[in-house]
This record gives C-alpha cells, sequence and structure tokens, in this order.
C-alpha cells in the first residue's frame, strides 16, 4: 500500500496541494514604510505587508525561526514578531536607537548597537534583562557574533573602530582602526577572518581573528561609476568559502569576490542604493534590499546573474530568509 491510501485508511485526509513542509519566507525591514515585506522565496513575490513599529533597520530570525527580532529605531526598542501570526507579540529594552544586532551562538545573548548613546547593549531573551552596556565609538552600527561565541564585533561609524568584546566578561579587549565608516561585519564560518565594509573608505578590511591584525584590504572599481559612489555596506559569505557579495551603496551593484583570493571577480547591477543582502539557506539566492527604489533584486549564486526584481516598501533595509524546513 502506497503511502496515500495508508493515511487515507488512518481517516488522515488532508489535499495533495497542500505542501509537506513550510514555504520559504523572506522578510524586509521597510524604513520609511514602518513595515515588514514578506515574500514568497518560491513565487518571488509578496505576499504580505506587515505594520511594526517606527524606521524598522536590522532584522534577524531566532533559532527556531518562530520569531523575528526588528530594531525599531526610532521607538528604541526591538519588537519581537511572531511569525505564525504576523503580529507584535512583545519587546525587549533595547536601549536607544538601535540599529543593528547580533544572536550569540547560545541563543539568548543579543548584542545591539545603539547608534545615538555611543553604547552596545546586551539582552538576555529570555529574562528580558539588560546584562550589560558596553561603551563603544561614536554612532555604533554594525555588530556581529563569531560562530564559536567568543567574540562580539561592533563597528563604530564616526570614530572608525571595530571593538572586540570579550562574550564572557563583555569587556573591549582590542579597538581597532581601519577605513572610513565601517558599516557591518561578517564572520566566516571558520572564525578565521572577519570581513568589515567601510562605508567612505570604499574598501573591505580582511582581519586575522586569531592574531586580530588586518592582513587585506579590498578595492572597488566599477566601469562607468564614480568612485565616490561605491560605499561598501552589507556583506554575505558563502559557507563553502567560496564566494564573499557586498552590496556597493548608490554605485547599485554588488560585488562578487573570490573569498580565497580576495579578488573581485564581477559586478551585478542591482537597484538603486543597495544596502544589506541575505543569502538564502541552500545558498542557491541572494536577495538585496535597495533602498531609493524600494525593491529587492534577486540573484541567482549559480549563475550570477540577476534573475528578477520585486517591488517592496519605501527604503527597504534589511532582509533574513527563512529554511522553509517548517517547525
Amino acid at each position: 500500500m502506497t503511502l496515500i491510501p495508508k493515511l487515507a485508511a488512518l481517516g488522515i485526509l488532508f489535499s495533495l496541494s497542500t505542501p509537506l513542509w513550510a514555504a520559504s519566507l523572506a522578510y524586509v525591514s521597510n524604513e520609511r514604510d514602518n513595515t515588514i515585506s514578506v515574500i514568497d522565496m518560491a513565487k518571488l513575490e509578496v505576499i504580505d505587508t506587515i505594520p511594526v513599529g517606527q524606521r524598522p533597520r536590522g532584522i534577524l530570525l531566532t533559532p527556531d525561526e518562530e520569531q523575528l527580532y526588528i530594531c525599531a529605531s526610532d521607538d528604541d526598542t526591538v519588537q519581537i514578531l511572531d511569525l505564525a501570526t504576523n503580529r507584535i507579540v512583545d519587546t525587549l529594552p533595547s536601549g536607544e536607537d538601535p540599529e543593528q544586532f547580533a544572536l550569540h551562538p547560545n541563543g539568548k545573548h543579543l548584542y545591539v548597537a545603539n547608534e545615538d548613546d555611543a553604547i552596545v547593549t546586551v539582552i538576555d531573551v529570555e529574562t528580558k534583562r539588560v546584562l550589560a552596556q558596553i561603551e563603544v565609538g561614536i554612532e555604533p552600527e554594525g555588530m556581529g557574533v563569531s560562530y564559536d561565541g567568543r567574540w562580539a564585533v561592533n563597528t563604530s561609524e564616526t570614530s572608525n573602530m571595530l571593538h572586540w568584546i570579550n562574550t564572557e566578561t563583555f569587556e573591549i579587549e582590542k579597538n581597532m582602526v581601519i577605513g572610513a565608516r565601517p558599516r557591518h561585519v561578517e564572520f566566516t564560518h571558520d572564525d578565521a577572518l572577519l570581513w568589515a565594509s567601510a562605508e567612505i573608505g570604499g574598501t573591505v578590511h580582511i582581519i586575522d581573528v586569531e592574531a586580530l591584525e588586518e592582513i587585506h584590504t579590498i578595492d572597488f572599481r566599477i566601469p562607468g561609476v564614480n568612485q565616490d559612489r561605491v560605499q561598501p555596506v552589507g556583506i554575505q559569505l558563502t559557507s563553502d568559502g567560496r564566494y564573499a557579495f557586498v552590496a556597493l551603496g548608490p554605485a547599485n551593484h554588488i560585488a562578487v569576490v573570490d573569498a580565497q583570493t580576495f579578488e573581485v571577480l564581477d559586478y551585478l547591477l542591482v537597484g538603486a542604493r543597495v544596502w544589506q543582502v541575505a543569502l538564502s539557506p541552500d545558498e542557491k539566492t541572494l536577495l538585496t534590499t535597495n533602498g531609493v527604489s524600494g525593491d529587492v533584486s534577486v540573484i541567482d549564486v549559480d549563475k550570477l546573474e540577476v534573475i528578477k526584481t520585486i517591488d517592496v516598501g519605501r527604503f527597504p533595509w534589511g532582509v533574513r530568509i527563512t529554511s522553509g524546513s517548517g517547525s
């Protein structure tokens, strides 16, 4: 007896069109509309728009993918969106003007950059208690936590620094000057290197994590684009160590970088003022948030081609993609 008759014999009725697992979804924060756009990754279209707090920027999924954390910057809070109901169900005490954040691998400690206060706030998401507030440089924005949980790294835009925070003691162990206006950091999956973008410097800096020293700087030269428009922000690294994708802001391109040699392989034209990027869990699709054009570009990673543009809200900022495996 095949599976379907067996289930029917047990009185389990279902439609053949019902998926056996949840669809993969992408969530995009729209900074000017105070909304989250929901994209069906199979159809590559917006299927819902959710009202949230004021000026949503950084977003991230909880490890179980049941909730989305949202930096509601002008509300001075981190909101918790329940993904089963698409409703805000709680808030976390984020500190003033949260912009980006990163979750420790323990799933409990959230590191939040408070741009207006020159502070990183550490929150226990289970107890909703502030564990520490760490003074950093002026205008902290980017946050990253290493895969082994040892380091939290903050970027301070005006101080042009990376701040290396010991996650056991919540103390800064090193302040490192890099290029002008650092915006975003990403650890390689083996924690050997940290990639850091410098927006006004027009560069990406590669840091040896063990030595805590810079080992390489990447410059970007796009034919026909003025150099002052090349402003790197978001970065995504493939888990196999093959590619790095760098959003180049007003240059309206994504740089494709060989993550081993640090050579720029290609530039892909996307929407206006590309800000952040996210890989799908299978790493076959890359989404970009294009703030000025109000859309998301869809990139086929195998072909390194832009295959679609999806209209979302005004000034899309952050983006995260679920695995689609269901709960």
